[in-house]
């Protein structure tokens, strides 16, 4: 049975370091209309239906359906010749063949355009079809990228072991560290790229430095956004040049697709999508589908996200098992200062550490949880517990893990949208098994 700590988690909510993250409809719409120009609308409508241009896709289905139906051909005929060399001509945009582009996938792109206030947007199957297919565009051998050293195992892994077979040389440096960063360009640098937050330390960083010093040196920047989300921050509107995100989290937000896209300005995009035609690394009607149905109760997940990670995070800030709690809503987290000063939300993402324990009694807290699943991924509608070193870096050496700053006895949690008091209690439980 868990202890009621629903007036905990009450006090939480109306406490100070809540203030940040009460999302003001008023707010956020202005939020929504300073990222995406002067003619746009706020962020719940632009969910809904994109930049609402009555000629778009998402205002044009098949016998006035307000529903996007699924376009599950693999190919697109023609009624004549005239009507072909109309569209290799480019007089008229449509579909020709599955791999090049489909309606479902034009109107996903269409709206996460518009949600990262980008002129185009490039969907993959996955985020790391994503960045492969960025990078293998942008890159040729003896090219060199700087990543700071806080990412996604599986990016450092695909630069650092696959790329290097194609003679392209990743540099990492610690992150934050811009001193560090410069003093690693060469001539030969063609690209900057950084999380923001990062995964799982939830470190935020500066975009203005990050962008100035790309410009300074005429190199290409890179943002992964994927737990800040475009309600959060979006990176375009500080000059990066693309936006990574795995759709299938937060955008998707149901843990049923996976999904992926680049963000950016259209003459950057249009040689990565012409190479994507040519990887095949596209996705389903279906999953698109799923996606453009997801994105349209992204802004009210989204502030749910928000108030139930800052709530945890408060709750476990002042837990006496918990040695230390990674959320850059906490004034004690190392970058709150930039995060509160670039983000609207701190998202749904928590890191912690459990006091004195290895990685065993750690275990024993995750298996304790009785509403969050064990499983990977974050920023769907349920919530999400793991043990990075069991889950993600098993099979790493103990120095390995120690260089990349994964510990025993951390744990990630990821916030979905049931309420946060229920999240607490279990949480409280959970710990108190040990």
């Amino acid at each position: 049975m868990f202890r009621d700590l629903r007036p905990l988690a009450a006090s939480l909510l109306k406490s100070q370091h809540m203030k940040p993250i009460a999302i003001d409809p008023v707010e956020m719409t202005d939020h929504a209309s300073r990222a995406a120009g002067p003619s746009s609308t706020g962020l719940s409508t632009q969910c809904v239906h994109g930049n609402i241009d009555p000629d778009s896709p998402s205002r044009q289905h098949a016998e006035g359906a307000i529903t996007a139906p699924i376009y599950s051909a693999s190919t697109f005929t023609f009624e004549s010749t005239d009507k072909l060399l109309d569209f290799v001509e480019g007089r008229e945009q449509r579909e020709e063949y599955g791999r090049y582009g489909n309606p479902n996938e034009r109107l996903v792109e269409q709206k996460l355009a518009a949600l990262d206030n980008a002129e185009d947007a490039v969907v993959y199957s996955s985020g790391m079809a994503a960045i492969v297919g960025l990078l293998m565009s942008r890159l040729s051998s003896g090219d060199e990228i700087i990543f700071f050293d806080q990412c996604y195992h599986r990016s450092r892994e695909f630069c650092g072991k696959h790329l290097a077979k194609f003679g392209v040389v990743t540099r990492q440096v610690p992150t934050g560290d811009f001193a560090a960063m410069e003093a690693a360009i060469t001539p030969r640098t063609k690209m900057l790229v950084s999380e923001s937050p990062t995964n799982p330390h939830l470190t935020c960083v500066d975009l203005e430095q990050f962008v100035a010093l790309g410009k300074a040196h005429e190199i290409e920047t890179l943002i992964d956004a994927t737990l800040a989300t475009p309600m959060n921050v979006r990176p375009l509107d500080h000059g990066v040049d693309y936006v990574w995100h795995s759709a299938t989290k937060y955008l998707g937000g149901h843990n049923d697709l996976l999904a992926g896209v680049i963000s950016g300005r259209k003459e950057l995009l249009d040689p990565i999508r012409a190479l994507r035609g040519c990887l095949g690394s596209v996705t389903s009607p279906h999953s698109m589908y799923l996606l453009e149905r997801g994105l349209k109760t992204f802004s009210l997940r989204m502030q749910r996200h928000n108030e139930n990670g800052q709530a945890v995070a408060e709750f476990l800030h002042q837990h006496p098992k918990i040695d230390r709690v990674y959320y850059p809503g906490l004034p004690s987290h190392p970058t709150h200062a930039i995060a509160k000063e670039q983000m609207l939300g701190y998202g749904g993402l928590i890191t912690f550490t459990v006091k004195d324990a290895d990685w065993k009694t750690t275990s024993r807290v995750v298996d304790a949880a009785k509403i969050a699943r064990i499983a990977p991924s974050l920023g769907g509608t349920e919530s999400l517990i793991e043990q990075p070193l069991v889950m993600s870096y098993f099979h790493y050496s103990p120095e390995e893990r120690a260089c990349f700053g994964i510990a025993d006895n951390m744990i990630r949690f990821s916030c979905g949208i049931e309420d946060s008091a229920d999240l607490i209690a279990d949480l409280d439980q959970a710990l108190a098994a040990i």
